[in-house]
C-alpha cells in the first residue's frame, strides 16, 4: 500500500529543507540522505527564502528555539507558501515553556502547514487541552485522538501523533502504525528524524499529505523493527543500524 509513496522518494529525490535544531542536525540530515531524499540544513534569515525557493519540503523544528532562528522559519514559510511547498512542523517541548508554546501557535497561525508532528502532549497543548511536558518527552493524555483532531481541525494540517503507536489524523481519516521498537527511545534524535522522514514522503508526494505522513512513519517503524533484530545491544549499534535499514528498505517491504 505505501511502497509507492517509497518509490517516489527514491526516484525523484526531493530536496527537504530544514530550519532545524543544532542537537540533532546531522541526523536529520543523513536520514534524508539514507532515504534517497536530499537534505539541506540553512538557517540564516538571510538565505531563507532563497534556499526554500528550491526545496520540493520545509521541515521546522523547534528543538533549540531562538529568535533569529523563529524569523528564518517565518521566512521560509511564507515563500513555501507562495509556492505551494508542503511545510512539516515538529512543535518539539510545546507545553514545556511559555516561550516555545506561543511560538508554535504563531507558527501554525501565520503559516499553512501540511503536516504537525509531535508527541501526544504537544499536540494536547497546541490543542488547547492540558498535558504534562518535560523537556522533549510527554506525560499521559487520556485521550489522544480528540486533541488531534481538533488540531486539525483547525489549522487544516495532517496531525500526526507519534508514541506506543502512531496516530495520524486528517478530517474524519485515521491511521493507526504499530510495530517499531522501543529501543527508538535509546538516542536522541529519533523524534527529529521521524519529522525528516514525513518532509520527504510529503516533498515526493505532492497534494497527498494524509498518506504520504502514514507511509513515511509506517517506513520508520519497519526500519527500527529491522535493526532491533540485527543489532548488538547499546544505543549507537541500534541508531547507527536504523540508519542501515532506511537505506535498505525497499518499497515492497511496505506493501
Amino acid at each position: 500500500m505505501y511502497g509507492e509513496y517509497l518509490r517516489r522518494v527514491r526516484e525523484r529525490k526531493p530536496l527537504v529543507h530544514h530550519i532545524t535544531n543544532v542537537v540533532t542536525v546531522s541526523d536529520c540530515a543523513n536520514a534524508t540522505l539514507f532515504l534517497g531524499a536530499l537534505p539541506v540544513m540553512a538557517n540564516s534569515p538571510l538565505e531563507a527564502r532563497d534556499m526554500c525557493a528550491l526545496a520540493q519540503a520545509l521541515v521546522l523544528n523547534i528543538g533549540t528555539l531562538h529568535q533569529e532562528q523563529v524569523e528564518t522559519m517565518l521566512l521560509a514559510g511564507e515563500q513555501a507558501n507562495q509556492q505551494g511547498i508542503p511545510i512539516v512542523l515538529d512543535p518539539v517541548g510545546a507545553g514545556a515553556t511559555p516561550y516555545r508554546t506561543a511560538t508554535a501557535l504563531h507558527l501554525a497561525k501565520h503559516l499553512r502547514l501540511a503536516v504537525i508532528k509531535g508527541n501526544a502532549g504537544e499536540i494536547a497543548t497546541l490543542a488547547g487541552e492540558s498535558a504534562e511536558v518535560r523537556g522533549v518527552e510527554s506525560g499521559q493524555v487520556a485521550e489522544v485522538i480528540r486533541p488531534a483532531r481538533a488540531l486539525s481541525a483547525s489549522t487544516g494540517a495532517v496531525v500526526a501523533v507519534t508514541g506506543a503507536e502512531d496516530l495520524v489524523v486528517w478530517g474524519e481519516g485515521l491511521v493507526r502504525i504499530t510495530g517499531g521498537s522501543p529501543r527508538l527511545r535509546t538516542f536522541v534524535g529519533s523524534g527529529c528524524v521521524a519529522a525528516s522522514l514525513v518532509g520527504c514522503f510529503v516533498g515526493a508526494s505532492p497534494g497527498q499529505p494524509f498518506e504520504a505522513t502514514a507511509a513515511a512513519l509506517t517506513c520508520y517503524r519497519r526500519a527500527a523493527a529491522r535493526a532491533a533484530a540485527l543489532a548488538p545491544a547499546g544505543p549507537l549499534a541500534y541508531r547507527d543500524q536504523v540508519y542501515q535499514e532506511l537505506a535498505a528498505i525497499a518499497p515492497e517491504d511496505l506493501d
